[in-house]
C-alpha cells in the first residue's frame, strides 16, 4: 500500500487530502473505484478514521480529507459563524471529487457529521455515487439532542450536576466541566482507554481550533446550540438512489432512534449494529467492522 497527499482548491482555500491505494492503482483508472471517507465533527480531522486504510484493496483506494477549517486544510478562525453551512461543505466535497477526477465512479462513507453530509450529498443523486455507508450518524439533530439528553440521565448524579451547573453558568471550559464531559465520552464516543493515537490526534487538533465545531454543533456532543441544532433530512431520504449501509453501536450516541429514519425511508438499505461499540466501531471492533463494510462494498 502506498499513500499520496495533496491539496484540492475550493472557495479560495485548500482542502488537504490523503489517498491510500494498492500499488499500481491510480485514481480515475478503469477498474478503480475509490471509497471517499468524510470525517465527523463538524470540525474534526481524518486522523481518527485512519483505521479505514484496512479497507484498501486492489481496485479500491481510500480517500481521506480534512474539511476546510480543520487539520491540515485552510483555517478560517476569523470567519463569521454563518460562514459554516451544509451547503459550503457539500460544495467542498464536490470540488474534491472533481479535482481528483473521481466524480464519475466512487463510493462514500460518512462517519457521524460525515454521514449527515453524506446523506445530503446522496439525496441530490450525484451520478457517480455507487454505494453509501452512513456510520454512526443521525437523521436529524432534534433526535440526536433527545438521545443525548436520555444518555445523560444514566451518568452518575454528581456528573450530571456538574454538567448542568456549568452549562447554566456558561463555564463550559472549566476543568470540572471537561472532566464530567469525558465521563460521557468514555461511555458513548470511544470505549477504548486510552484512546488510539489517531483518535487522540483528532481531539487534540479540535481543541486547538474549535471554530467550526462551536459554530455548527456547540461546546460538546450533548450541548448542541450551533447552527445544526434543528437540521433534519428525514423528509428527503426517499431520494437516496443507491444501496446504503447504516451502522451504529450498542452504546452509540447515534442511538437506534436517531438512525431509524434511514432504515424506514431509504429504498435499498441494510443495518448493522456493533454490540461492543459506541461511536467508533472502526476502532472498538475494528476487524469485524472492516469485514462488514468490505462485504457491503463488494456485494
Amino acid at each position: 500500500m502506498r499513500t499520496t497527499e495533496g491539496f484540492s482548491a475550493y472557495d479560495g482555500a485548500q482542502t488537504a487530502y490523503l489517498v491510500a491505494a494498492a500499488d499500481g492503482d491510480e485514481l480515475g483508472a478503469i477498474g478503480v473505484r475509490p471509497l471517499v471517507v468524510v470525517h465527523g465533527g463538524p470540525g474534526c480531522t481524518f486522523d481518527y478514521l485512519l483505521s479505514l486504510t484496512d479497507l484498501v484493496r486492489p481496485g479500491r483506494p481510500v480517500v481521506f480529507y480534512d474539511q476546510i477549517g480543520n487539520g491540515r486544510s485552510t483555517h478560517r478562525q476569523e470567519a463569521p459563524s454563518e460562514r459554516w453551512t451544509v451547503e459550503f461543505f457539500l460544495g467542498e466535497l464536490d470540488a474534491l471529487l472533481a479535482n481528483l477526477g473521481i466524480e464519475n465512479d466512487y463510493d462514500l462513507l460518512g462517519q457521524s457529521w460525515g454521514g449527515m453530509l453524506g446523506s445530503e450529498h446522496a439525496v441530490r443523486r450525484p451520478h457517480g455515487l455507487n454505494r453509501l455507508v452512513l456510520a454512526n450518524s443521525p437523521a436529524s439533530m432534534p433526535r440526536w439532542r433527545r438521545a443525548a439528553l436520555e444518555l445523560r440521565t444514566s451518568l452518575p448524579a454528581d456528573v450530571q450536576q456538574v454538567l448542568e451547573a456549568n452549562e447554566a453558568a456558561g463555564t463550559i471550559e472549566s476543568p470540572k466541566y471537561i472532566a464530567a464531559s469525558n465521563v460521557f465520552y468514555a461511555r458513548h464516543v470511544c470505549r477504548i482507554v486510552p484512546y488510539p493515537a489517531e483518535v487522540a490526534a483528532t481531539f487534540s487538533q479540535l481543541d486547538d481550533d474549535p471554530t467550526v465545531y462551536r459554530a455548527m454543533n456547540g461546546p460538546t456532543e450533548f450541548h448542541v446550540v450551533g447552527s445544526l441544532r434543528n437540521w433534519s433530512i428525514e423528509d428527503r431520504l426517499h431520494r437516496v438512489a443507491v444501496p446504503t449501509l447504516v451502522i451504529n453501536g450498542r452504546y452509540d450516541e447515534a442511538t437506534d432512534d436517531t438512525i431509524a429514519p434511514f432504515l424506514e425511508s431509504i429504498p435499498e438499505v441494510q443495518h448493522h449494529r456493533f454490540e461492543e461499540s459506541s461511536h467508533m466501531p472502526h476502532w472498538e471492533e475494528r476487524s469485524s467492522y472492516m469485514n462488514v463494510v468490505s462485504e457491503f462494498l463488494d456485494s
